[in-house]
């Protein structure tokens, strides 16, 4: 049923834009339509295939480390009265921060190759992981406090067999938000200096007015995305299931 709901919504999407480019009359090089772009995208499958590995490298390192990243933060800022607060304002700071302000100065720090775009994913994605596990370690039911209390036991073991586990949950809501900013910060990254990836294939094709491979390059990140978004539920749910 779920994917017998994703085809209709797809195909409803794909006969809109069909539609507004059929009543507008809007020539290819402004607005192509759907079968203009799969025309291209066929046509240029190996070099969008290229581009495209590229950027999942970055986004999967990306995410690896942004998690670990997260997941650490969480854990002292959950752990330490001092870290929540020394750190804590220091995170709302930084998301007040524009990341393409931010973008010009991790290239100009890290250079044009893949850090600087992983870099980029990380600081996007870091900070939905971070509160969003924060949140579930401070709201571990009372309950499993109350009878871990009961039976005296230690910090540690509070915090790896019953607040980890409840606050699962939540890390795994933070990791699927995670997994849909992620590739953004990479193709930002891209665009600012790159000379691969779906971000840098996109910039080539606007300024050559190829708008149909541009087009092209968007609609395979959006797959990309939806397929990462999918591998990282199901990973989530895995995980959290082994963890009960």
């Amino acid at each position: 049923m779920r994917y017998f709901s994703a085809l209709a919504a797809t195909l409803f999407a794909l006969l809109i834009w069909q539609g507004i480019v059929t009543l507008t009359g809007l020539p290819k090089f402004i607005l192509p339509g759907p079968a203009v772009v799969a025309e291209t995208w066929w046509q240029n499958r190996w070099v969008i295939a290229e581009h495209t590995w590229i950027t999942a490298i970055e986004v999967v390192i990306g995410m690896a480390c942004g998690t670990l990243l997260g997941v650490v933060t969480a854990l002292q800022l959950a752990n330490s009265r001092a870290a929540r607060v020394l750190v804590q304002p220091m995170l709302v700071f930084t998301q007040a921060l524009p990341v393409f302000a931010l973008a010009p100065l991790l290239t100009l720090w890290l250079g044009y190759g893949l850090w600087s775009k992983v870099a980029m994913a990380v600081l996007i994605i870091y900070f939905p992981i971070t509160s969003s596990f924060f949140d579930g370690l401070m709201r571990t039911p009372s309950g499993y406090l109350d009878l871990a209390r009961t039976m005296q036991a230690s910090k540690r073991a509070v915090l790896w067999h019953i607040r980890i586990p409840a606050a699962l949950p939540s890390l795994a809501s933070g990791m699927r938000l995670a997994a849909v900013y992620a590739p953004i910060g990479a193709v930002i990254g891209e665009w600012v200096g790159s000379s691969q990836g779906l971000g840098y294939l996109m910039l080539l094709a606007n300024g050559r007015a190829k708008t149909d491979l541009m087009f092209a390059a968007m609609l395979t990140l959006g797959v990309f995305s939806i397929l990462l978004h999918m591998v990282v539920r199901r990973a989530t749910a895995r995980m959290a299931g082994e963890m009960r």
